[in-house]
């Protein structure tokens, strides 16, 4: 099992956006290997409460090694983020003060490349965030209709080359399934012309990211995660969300201008009839980005965005 390399992403500025005071309850929904947690944790003191959820059990156990300071209450849950709802009534049901969202593949599932995650490494097709899920990566290339493997690699891809890499899949898969990430790399090189393999970035990469993304249902995942986070937030608790791609930043984006704007009606009405009121406050007109300095030093943080706001009411 290969060293899991780890360094938090914009660490300061989440700090900065979330600001923990001690004695708060804060939610990181991607703990991961604990990163972003182990410096919300040093803000909390011994009265403070540190809710950790990630899907992946392994991560779950070396976050909890690497909080093993933490002298406030520390509860960790093996469960998706788009279930806080539920995971917040039970453990804080009068509300938290800050959530944290740190979107996207982990170090620790890029690292192990038994995962199946990595394009550059050998493995199995898998690509769950859980384990413990039946559906894999392999069951999306074997399974789904051309059509579908179209539309997801370019929806969530955002592949120039999507129509010709789904044809190339269908085609290789008649043969034998394709089981291992080194057969699906060749067929996305097969099915994109020379020319357009010679720059840019690495060739499987936008296939890779899309079928990550359909296998862990993560853009449904965020809207809900979305909307139960906001809901469980406290007046004046803050929201603090790292997004990785486009599609996520969309989201997170619309989401935070609905609840920041004070009337829901329908377009057109002359005189407003919903009276609403907003319920967030935007902190990050513009997304914030890792420095250069930063970028530098851990090249994974290259194409984050952090957009945090706060609750009005």
């Amino acid at each position: 099992m290969a060293e899991v390399r780890h360094q938090p992403v914009m660490p300061a500025e989440v700090i900065q956006y979330l600001d923990p005071k001690p004695g708060e309850v804060i939610v990181d929904g991607t703990i991961g290997l604990g990163g972003h947690s182990k410096l919300i944790a040093a803000r909390l003191g011994t009265e403070g409460f540190l809710i950790g959820i990630d899907q992946d059990g392994s991560a779950l156990a070396l976050a909890r090694e690497n909080l093993a300071s933490f002298t406030g209450k520390l509860l960790l849950f093996h469960d998706n983020f788009r279930n806080l709802g539920s995971i917040i009534r039970q453990s804080s049901p009068q509300g938290i003060d800050g959530l944290l969202l740190d979107l996207g593949v982990s170090s620790l599932q890029l690292d192990w490349g038994e995962r199946g995650f990595s394009y550059q490494q050998e493995a199995a097709l898998d690509m769950r965030m859980n384990p413990e899920q039946t559906f894999s990566a392999a069951d999306l290339v074997n399974t789904y209709s051309q059509a579908e493997l179209t539309r997801i690699l370019r929806e969530y891809g955002e592949e120039r080359w999507a129509s010709r890499i789904a044809q190339f899949i269908v085609e290789a898969r008649k043969k034998a399934p394709l089981t291992t990430t080194d057969q699906l790399v060749e067929v996305i090189k097969a099915a994109i012309p020379a020319g357009a393999r010679r720059t840019g970035p690495h060739p499987a990469r936008r296939t890779f990211q899309a079928i990550r993304i359909a296998v862990n249902q993560e853009l449904e995942a965020l809207a809900e995660g979305l909307e139960a986070g906001i809901a469980a937030l406290k007046p004046g608790g803050r929201i603090v969300v790292i997004s990785f791609h486009s599609l996520e930043d969309r989201i997170v984006k619309r989401t935070f201008r609905q609840r920041a704007k004070a009337c829901h009606c329908p377009p057109g009405l002359p005189v407003c009839q919903c009276k609403g009121k907003p319920d967030l406050k935007i902190l990050t007109p513009q997304p914030v980005v890792p420095t250069a300095e930063e970028c530098q030093k851990n090249p994974r943080s290259r194409s984050a965005k952090l957009r945090a706001a706060y609750k009005l009411v």
